[in-house]
């Protein structure tokens, strides 16, 4: 997934503070944020294939390990890529922080100021 170098794409949790707090510190930094809430909106396994190349990290990293339906159905499990896809598909509300992209580059979050590392 690509993005323009004066835009930030977040994916994120509208309601979670931390996650308000990310999207402000990314509109500080460039003019044009465009934002999209778990679950909110269609996404698709090729989106997920670019979004986890451009982090370069595997999908059971950016999950929230604590959450009950991870513990539930997920834990000691192992997946092909296409699966993890698909669990990030269905299931975004197990991610564990926002995701900014911004040009070939992604970050995972996991502290509103993480956002400047783009």
């Amino acid at each position: 997934m690509k993005t323009h170098s004066r835009e930030i794409l977040i994916y994120y949790n509208p309601e979670s503070s931390a996650d308000r707090k990310t999207v402000a510190h990314a509109q500080s930094v460039v003019p044009h944020v465009t934002t999209y809430a778990f679950g909110k909106t269609p996404s698709t396994t090729t989106s997920w294939h670019m979004i986890l190349q451009a982090l370069g990290m595997h999908p059971k990293e950016i999950l929230n390990k604590a959450n009950p339906y991870y513990q539930k159905h997920i834990r000691g499990k192992e997946f092909d890529e296409d699966s993890w896809c698909n669990i990030l598909k269905y299931n975004s509300n197990l991610i564990k922080a926002p995701i900014a992209i911004r040009g070939h580059k992604a970050v995972l979050c996991s502290n509103p100021t993480d956002i400047y590392k783009l």
